[in-house]
């Protein structure tokens, strides 16, 4: 449900302003240059709480109790603090107009949080106060963050927040980081969060550390770090959460997630870029790379794995038996995506182990890369169990295999797995069996063997998948060509 507390906030404060004075006295709240404005403006709309308050009427004629309470915390703050506070008397929304009088410019803001604290001490908290509170506090952040001040005033007031239990149900320190992060100002945004691990919390609102595949930030180095991924920074997210790391502090066990998921999508674009160069060098276009550009390239892969492996092992280190499998999950695909067959395949086996069946296509995948790399005891093993499937599922299998072959160049293995798909009465796709014939006749040229190019035509012939054909040899030394009718 989306936020509805800023209407709420700026009603309450419109009937505070009419039903109070304005007061001469104003403290500032530790660390912090100001604190809110008489009408708090709402959180953006990416926040969202747990309830929405319904606006409030316009404020009734204030009574004796409502004045002499106000008056009260004017002259004494701290009393507000007490077990038997000048509010017991008022009701929930008399309560919640003490709340915005003490929120607004030139006010106690110091008092707000003392009489919130009050109330949930005293379990007089409920939905629609959370909200207007949050709301207040949405408005101090903003304020602070737009009047570009130190980043530890920010820290100094969610701490504050955070020592009175205001829990909105979401993260207010997600909050300031977005603010820092939606002005352009990313170094303030670094700064900031590490300002609040330096002070050894997490501040105010929300419940940190959850881990969820599906999105949902568990920190405020995972919020950063995930805000760097969206905008396409992979490599700063991953570099910002090892740099947190190994200086000392203590990123939430989702952040390294955060950032095996960044070290993916980098893998990824790094490996569709070494495609578009091996063509163009193939075709011509580019002349071939020399060693120190080589060199470049796989010293590039080599951090981007190694990288993997330090997260992989923060994670299993600090978290759960529940990470163990976000963890094999991440590295399974850094692994297939930068063609590390044998990796690839052992992170296959720790998700089965830990129960976590991985799709059936991530099989065939990596069966195709360990064949392209000639991991016979890989595609063994991999094979394994594949007969007793159906017979879409062997066919699916067995032309990755084939393909992987085909393109790591072992084009004897293809012929052998195209010749044992039709006696498994499976029957290759036409383009698989055009690519190991096209090959076999470069292999002819080459090798000058007719044998496998011969047993594999005849083979097809006998299954009606192709004509008769004629093959023709040329021998050089007796400038003879050979014709055969198979």
């Amino acid at each position: 449900m989306a936020l509805s507390s800023s209407h709420a906030a700026a009603a309450a404060a419109a009937a505070a302003v009419a039903t109070f004075p304005q007061s001469t006295r104003s403290r500032r709240l530790q660390g912090s240059s100001s604190s809110a404005s008489p009408r708090p403006p709402p959180p953006p709309r990416a926040l969202r709480l747990d309830h929405a308050a319904p606006p409030l009427s316009a404020a009734p004629a204030p009574d004796g109790l409502l004045a002499a309470a106000i008056e009260h915390l004017e002259r004494e703050p701290a009393s507000a603090a007490a077990d038997e506070a000048p509010l017991a008397a008022l009701s929930p929304r008399e309560l919640q107009l003490v709340l915005v009088y003490f929120a607004q410019e030139g006010r106690d803001a110091y008092c707000a949080l003392e009489v919130f604290d009050w109330l949930r001490r005293s379990n007089r908290v409920d939905g629609e106060t959370m909200e207007l509170m949050a709301a207040i506090a949405c408005g101090w952040i903003e304020r602070l963050v737009g009047a570009g001040g130190d980043v530890a005033d920010v820290a100094t007031l969610l701490g504050e927040m955070d020592c009175v239990g205001l829990r909105p149900g979401f993260s207010l320190v997600e909050k300031a980081v977005a603010l820092y992060w939606d002005r352009g100002e990313r170094e303030h945004a670094v700064e900031f969060v590490r300002d609040v691990l330096r002070r050894g919390g997490l501040g105010a609102g929300g419940e940190q550390g959850s881990a969820d595949r599906d999105g949902e930030r568990g920190g405020p180095v995972g919020y950063l770090a995930w805000k760097m991924m969206m905008d396409g920074d992979y490599r700063d997210a991953v570099k910002l959460v090892v740099e947190f790391k190994e200086s000392g502090l203590k990123p939430e066990v989702y952040s390294y997630l955060i950032g095996l998921t960044a070290l993916v999508k980098e893998q990824k674009e790094f490996s569709k870029a070494l495609r578009k160069l091996n063509s163009l060098v193939k075709d011509g276009s580019i002349s071939k790379l020399d060693a120190e550009s080589m060199h470049s390239i796989e010293k590039y892969q080599s951090e981007l794995l190694s990288d993997g492996v330090l997260l992989s092992n923060w994670a299993v280190e600090e978290g759960s038996s529940e990470v163990l499998g976000l963890v094999h999950e991440r590295l399974l695909s850094l692994y297939t995506c930068a063609g590390c067959g044998l990796e690839a395949e052992h992170q296959l086996w720790e998700m089965k182990l830990l129960g976590r069946e991985p799709d059936t296509q991530l099989y065939d995948v990596v069966l195709a890369i360990c064949a392209s790399q000639g991991e016979a005891a890989a595609v063994r093993r991999l094979l394994a169990g594949v007969e007793s499937t159906s017979a879409g599922r062997r066919k699916k299998s067995m032309s990755w295999l084939l393909r992987g072959y085909v393109k790591g160049g072992f084009i004897l293995d293809a012929s052998e797995t195209l010749m044992q798909m039709l006696d498994m009465g499976l029957f290759p796709d036409y383009l698989d069996r055009a690519a190991v014939l096209t090959a076999l006749r470069r292999n002819i040229q080459e090798s000058g063997s007719l044998e496998s190019y011969m047993k594999l035509c005849k083979r097809l012939s006998e299954t009606d998948l192709i004509g008769p054909c004629i093959v023709y040899l040329y021998v050089r030394k007796f400038k003879l060509w050979m014709m055969h009718m198979l």
